[in-house]
């Protein structure tokens, strides 16, 4: 008998909920041709039309608190930061600051001081338990020194830690240093995000030798099958430009020498980084702004002979173009 009133029971629980769940999809019961709709501010359901009230005294599943600005909601907010993989425990763990301060700003005791050293000092220890996790939070930490360095945005950060958590899951380390994969994974990561970095820049902040890179690179982008097209020289000219603070109508006459010159076969096999910086050098001088080889060969990090071939090439291929 119990069985047969909980079966019931159980069966009229559905019932209800398929017809609340239906409920929405219905049209209005009191003038047929309405809408009805659910307003969870009055936790009732209206038609639209006649404003008949199908249900109320609903359940608010929202918050129990209100909040007036974006601020004061985010400062209400019991959602913490989401999951990122630029740390080696993707940010899940627990974090002691490194500050001796109570909530409100006052300094501990000494007693409490050295107690919260040890907390700290445990706290490490189980962050890293293995040699795997003390290996990835390294890795982890050279990649965001030197995307920092190189003004890399958080995208590509991202990029470059999935790219070395996959390196070291598919045991691509033994015989190679944790700095060397590290920076390959960011060469590759700006390289797929088309914000390139040339291999001199990356040398410059990187702790490994500039032969290691260029070799570790190429293992990596094999061993994991990534796509990585070859360096655009116009994703070059933004970054020069900046730095070199031209116009943008000389940006643009930039982009359009590099254009000319891909129509005419002059960019292939050159450096990449030699036509960005021949292209912003010429377009200084054919917009009448102020510039110098020796200013863009800093800014860009190559010679200043290349720049002049380049240079001489890409003006050739401007004249080659047969006007429209």
């Amino acid at each position: 008998m119990r069985e047969h009133t909980r079966t019931r029971t159980r069966a009229n629980q559905e019932e209800s909920e398929k017809e609340q769940e239906s409920g929405s999809k219905l049209d209005c019961p009191e003038c047929g041709s309405g809408k009805v709709v659910a307003d969870s501010t009055h936790g009732e359901t209206v038609c639209q039309d006649c404003g008949l009230v199908v249900d109320e005294d609903e359940i608010d599943r929202g918050p129990e608190w209100r909040a007036f600005d974006a601020r004061e909601k985010d400062k209400k907010s019991r959602v913490g930061a989401p999951t990122t993989n630029t740390m080696h425990d993707k940010g899940l763990s627990t974090n002691i600051d490194w500050r001796d301060k109570d909530a409100y700003g006052k300094s501990l005791g000494s007693r409490q001081r050295a107690k919260m050293q040890r907390l700290r000092k445990w706290n490490e220890r189980f962050r890293t338990r293995d040699s795997k996790e003390r290996n990835l939070k390294q890795a982890l930490g050279e990649i965001d020194r030197m995307a920092s360095a190189l003004g890399l945005p958080n995208n590509v950060r991202e990029t470059a830690s999935v790219i070395y958590r996959r390196a070291l899951t598919e045991d691509l380390l033994p015989g190679r240093s944790i700095e060397g994969v590290a920076t390959s994974a960011v060469y590759a990561a700006a390289r797929q995000a088309s914000m390139p970095r040339s291999l001199d820049e990356i040398a410059e902040v990187s702790r490994v030798e500039k032969s290691e890179i260029a070799r570790t690179y190429r293992y990596v982008v094999r061993e994991l099958g990534l796509e990585v097209r070859p360096a655009d020289p116009e994703s070059y000219v933004p970054r020069f430009a900046s730095s070199l603070d031209l116009s943008e109508e000389a940006e643009h006459r930039a982009r359009q020498l590099l254009r000319n010159a891909k129509e005419q076969g002059v960019h292939s096999g050159k450096s990449p980084v030699g036509l960005a910086a021949a292209a912003v050098y010429a377009a200084a001088l054919l917009t009448n702004e102020k510039t110098t080889q020796a200013a863009v060969s800093e800014v860009a990090d190559i010679s200043e002979v290349t720049i002049r071939n380049r240079y001489h090439e890409l003006l050739e291929a401007e004249q080659d173009v047969p006007m429209a």
